[in-house]
């Protein structure tokens, strides 16, 4: 048997805390970097690394304001908001070559958000067989790349290829 050590979700396993604030705001009042995930901040919007993906390559897109409602935010900020999500398909096409792509937004707790005030849409690539027994029967998600390493790709993406608005 192969045994795969992810020491890096112990910490979320073991934690039954909330930090404190919203992570979404805070990425706002900070400079992008590694310790808060953000890749790209816009205006009205940004794109951060979900910290526990799905998939490497796992990217949120983040509009400002504070709302758990996507009708309740300001037309430039849907728009900015959208651009971005298509900029964010397009990044993760062309560094990860994947055979599909899930986009998705959990709006309120019994829909599975686990950020509940503050949406965000979650984009990741996906390949056939992605998904396997380890999930279903040891209730493991194994992912192939370094939180890192999938900062740093994407990063030096948007870095190079700027979207314009």
């Amino acid at each position: 048997m192969e045994i795969t050590f992810t020491p890096w979700r112990l910490d979320y396993i073991k934690s039954n805390k909330r930090e404190e604030g919203c992570i979404f705001c805070k990425a706002f009042e900070e400079q992008p970097s590694f310790d808060n995930l953000v890749v790209f901040k816009g205006q009205f919007s940004a794109i951060l690394l979900n910290r526990f993906p799905y998939n490497n390559g796992h990217l949120l897109v983040v509009p400002k304001t504070h709302s758990d409602s996507l009708f309740s935010l300001p037309e430039e900020e849907k728009l900015e908001l959208s651009k971005l999500l298509c900029f964010s398909e397009a990044a993760l096409r062309k560094i990860y070559e994947p055979q599909g792509i899930n986009v998705g937004m959990n709006l309120g707790e019994a829909a599975g958000a686990g950020i509940v005030d503050h949406i965000h849409f979650h984009i990741l690539p996906r390949w056939k067989g992605d998904t396997n027994f380890v999930t279903v029967t040891g209730n493991l998600r194994v992912i192939p790349e370094a939180l890192r390493d999938t900062y740093e790709k994407v990063k030096n993406f948007f870095k190079e290829n700027p979207p314009s608005f």
